[in-house]
């Protein structure tokens, strides 16, 4: 018989067999030796008393054999022959996920990433942290594995009903992730743990068939007739197939412009902005858990806040605990945080985005970006431009070499300049700035009033011993690429489908997966139509 029940038990019991058999035969009202085992079906921490407990869901198998975990196990086909093939640009979850539901249909990927492969990068990024130097191909954001690869590989997501959840979370535990990211509640993988499953998969797709070309960045399309037949790349190169997804991220500003160029309707889409705030882990871990150290079985604890200020909503994004402040920019001359951890989550220091809405009306309000780019106000592509006109103010401000702008929290509330700097885990280094002067006026109003207000909701929280980093831009992409409600192609061209974060359908690893995921599962659809 197998039955599900849920307890509520201290942390150091959550994991323990030996300790959970009594609470597990005294729920069930059996005895001892009727438990054979049980399965985790869902783990979460609950802070809100002065005993921080772990919440378990168990199917618990009484008077019968316990039986190991039933993994999803996809069966890709050999596709080193199949006369059917579709190009993926970007090797990122999105573009990875449609390549591998392809294979289960037969289907011969061909995916094209701008970037370098997962080792290859790393000398990229350490550039980056060590001497504030840039590859616009070969960064945070660029290469095998999107974005998501050296930033974290966060696995939460709120999107239920865009793909099987369950799928992709079984597909990463397949290619080397850990079983507990299926039963976490906000599961994680982990900076230092994810190249190895990104590699994974990619040597899956050549086993089976498919290729992945590195450095082969797409400048161009083939069309005929309102039928996109392939994509040109920068070394002279050309791809046909019979479909083309597009899953660039949100940060491949080229994309935009080439679709605007050649013509393809697109739309300005709202996204956040605002900055990196940076706390001591103790600080955060005392607050939350309510005790003066959390000890070894109480992970490093996170926040989710949400403050309406006037008519603004003041959130965080993207909560690294235990984390690193990363550099994410795409481009020279601009400056752009993002956070990630390991997966022990074991740095001293707690970082999130604190972001504000922008939205179009905001933009047009702005009368120094108006002075700059007013012939770009009636362009789709005007909240990119103000995206990358306030990364550009911050680098300015920063002095160079990828220095970051920044403040302690409480001076920039009261508009004061720091006169020094906490320690910080952003490797570039930082530059004490008014950030008043980087961000917009509805963007600065609302983080000063925001911090605040957050001080009742964390104790500890709006402190000078915090640090707040200009600027967290990349929370989404600034441009929407329209699809059909139905056939998931450009209205404009056949064969094409946008996908991913980058098109404005996804927020996330996982849901930008679900997507590529759906995209593919249309085209194999069609193909066999």
């Amino acid at each position: 018989m197998q039955q599900t029940i849920t307890l509520r038990v201290k942390p150091e019991e959550a994991e323990d067999a030996v300790q959970l058999l009594p609470y597990i035969t005294r729920t069930l009202g059996k005895n001892p030796g009727t438990v054979s085992g049980y399965t985790i079906l869902k783990s979460s921490i609950d802070a809100r008393g002065r005993q921080p407990m772990i919440q378990l869901s168990l199917l618990v198998y009484v008077d019968e054999p316990a039986k190991e975990r039933e993994l999803i196990q996809p069966v890709y086909q050999d596709v080193h022959k199949a006369t059917r093939e579709v190009i993926i640009v970007g090797a990122g979850p999105a573009g990875l996920f449609a390549a591998l539901q392809l294979l289960e249909k037969g289907i011969r990927p061909i995916v094209l990433e701008r970037g370098k492969d997962v080792r290859t990068r790393r000398r990229d990024l350490a550039a980056i942290n060590k001497q504030g130097v840039m590859n616009p191909e070969s960064n945070y954001c660029f290469g095998e594995g999107g974005a998501g690869t050296y930033s974290d590989g966060k696995l939460y997501t709120r999107s239920n009903k865009r793909g099987d959840i369950n799928k992709i979370l079984n597909t990463f535990v397949r290619f080397g992730a850990e079983e507990k990211i299926l039963y976490q509640a906000h599961p994680h993988i982990g900076t230092n743990k994810l190249p190895q499953i990104i590699t994974a998969m990619r040597e899956q797709i050549e086993a089976s068939g498919g290729t992945v070309h590195f450095n082969k960045k797409v400048t161009g399309f083939i069309t005929d007739k309102g039928v996109l037949k392939g994509v040109k790349t920068a070394d002279g190169d050309a791809f046909t197939a019979a479909a083309v997804i597009l899953a660039t991220g949100h940060s491949a500003r080229d994309v935009f412009h080439l679709l605007h160029n050649e013509g393809l309707q697109i739309e300005a889409k709202p996204f956040a902005l605002g900055v990196r705030a940076e706390h001591p882990q103790t600080l955060i871990d005392r607050a939350q858990y309510k005790c003066d150290s959390r000890g070894e079985w109480l992970p490093p604890a996170s926040y989710s806040l949400v403050q309406q200020v006037g008519d603004r909503g003041v959130f965080s994004f993207c909560m690294c605990p235990g984390g690193i402040i990363a550099p994410a920019a795409t481009d020279q001359d601009e400056i752009v945080v993002n956070g990630w951890s390991p997966s022990k989550r074991n740095n001293p220091y707690a970082n999130s985005g604190i972001v504000v809405q922008v939205e179009e009306k905001d933009v047009h309000a702005v009368p120094a970006f108006k002075k700059a780019y007013g012939a770009a106000l009636n362009s789709p592509l005007f909240l990119l431009y103000f995206q990358q006109w306030v990364e550009q103010l911050a680098f300015k401000a920063g002095g160079g070499h990828l220095v970051a702008p920044a403040q302690r929290m409480v001076d920039f509330c009261e508009g004061r300049l720091s006169q020094s700097l906490p320690d910080c885990s952003y490797l570039p280094g930082l530059h004490s700035a008014p950030l008043w002067e980087v961000l917009p006026p509805f963007v600065t109003t609302a983080l000063q009033r925001g911090f605040q207000l957050f001080g009742n909701k964390i104790r500890g929280y709006y402190s000078n011993d915090a640090v707040i980093v200009a600027t967290e831009s990349r929370t989404s992409s600034p441009v929407r690429i329209p699809r059909d409600t139905d056939t998931l192609e450009h209205p404009q061209l056949a064969n094409f489908y946008p996908c991913g974060e980058g098109a404005g359908y996804a927020g996330g690893i996982v849901s930008a997966a679900m997507d590529g995921e759906r995209v593919a599962k249309m085209i194999c659809l069609k193909l066999e139509s």
